[in-house]
């Protein structure tokens, strides 16, 4: 089915979103390293749209988030989802994910900026429109998207789904998105999970109130009876409620902020 093996069984009412009306297809942009993959989805007939980034969570370029891509695009977005763990292999064909963490955690940001950037630069080559450009990410695409709005003053807004905020330093990765509050540019808004233990609401008040005291433009909004990875709809944590209300709160951010029409 084309989804990643470490998250588990696939559940059988896994959102499917059809191309009808969309390009889609895969593409490579060159980087230090070789040829990165992209899947990319964009309206057939729109000129110059808006470009979304979909910063990946840490299992590859599977099937779910190609299915995210398309929903964007249902939307009116040129959505791109750069496949900036190419590097390491196909992630996607692991079903551990005591394997998949320790290759994952090797990346090192300047390289994912590199990527996001160079992804960003495809997308203008295309005929997508840069000056609204959008970020969305799960999980260590969550903590993509806040340490993004850190890095491309461009950015228009940015939304992440229970991305980390406050995980160990390292040598790939030596800020977290919490000590990297003072220097979020774009507006983001943050969505967790009440009963993931590894982001609590403890965490995220506190990353609230450090954006607030700085001066940032944030929102976030924790669902009650939601865990970590409540909006992947391949998977056994989904939870629809949640999920749903999610992609609305997604919208609406995105067109306050002068990415979707």
């Amino acid at each position: 089915m084309g989804y990643t093996l470490a998250a588990g069984p696939v559940r059988a009412a896994a959102i499917k979103t059809g191309t009808e009306g969309l390009s889609a297809g895969m593409a490579a942009v060159k980087v230090p390293g070789g040829e990165m993959p992209l899947y990319f989805a964009r309206p057939g007939a729109a000129t110059k749209p808006p470009v979304i980034l979909v910063a990946m969570e840490v299992f590859g370029l599977h099937e779910h988030i190609k299915d995210v891509t398309r929903r964007l695009a249902k939307l009116g977005a040129f959505a791109v989802a750069p496949d900036t763990y190419f590097r390491l292999g196909d992630l996607a064909k692991i079903s551990e994910p005591a394997q998949v963490m320790p290759l994952t955690a090797r990346k090192p940001d300047q390289e994912l900026f590199a990527d996001l950037d160079a992804t960003v630069a495809w997308a203008k080559s295309q005929g997508g429109d840069t000056d609204r450009l959008g970020i969305i990410g799960f999980c260590r695409g969550g903590r993509t998207v806040w340490l993004y709005a850190t890095h491309n003053a461009g950015l228009k807004a940015g939304v992440a789904f229970y991305g980390s905020l406050t995980d160990a330093p390292s040598a790939a990765m030596p800020k977290n998105a919490f000590e990297l509050a003072d220097e979020v540019t774009a507006p983001v808004l943050g969505l967790y999970g009440e009963e993931y233990t590894g982001i609590t609401p403890d965490q995220v008040e506190a990353m609230k109130k450090k954006l607030e005291a700085a001066g940032k433009t944030a929102k976030f909004k924790v669902y009650p009876g939601a865990g970590h990875g409540f909006f992947a709809d391949y998977r056994q944590s989904y939870r629809a409620d949640a999920a749903q209300d999610a992609w609305r709160q997604m919208q609406d951010w995105f067109v306050k902020y002068g990415v979707l029409d």
